[in-house]
């Protein structure tokens, strides 16, 4: 993936990833959660919602970002 391959991306990323979603991201989540648990480390979780701020994004601004990360025409349109 070309996003992974010039590192705009982290791979341990779960979203716009293939065989990754929501559900690997909470499994994973959970499994540190609970080795954390499991060791009596103390252990803080914060959600952030960013849905909203998705919804407000200038598309235009995004498209010319992402044109400097290098991604093609083709894929932007």
């Amino acid at each position: 993936m070309y996003l992974l391959q010039h590192k705009i991306i982290s791979s341990h990323q779960h979203g716009f990833l293939g065989r990754k979603s929501t559900t690997t991201q909470l499994l994973e989540c959970s499994l540190d959660w609970n080795i954390a648990l499991n060791a009596h480390s103390n252990t803080d979780i914060i959600y952030l919602d960013f849905s909203k701020a998705f919804d407000s994004v200038a598309h235009v601004k995004l498209v010319a970002k992402l044109a400097c990360y290098g991604i093609c025409e083709e894929v932007l349109n």
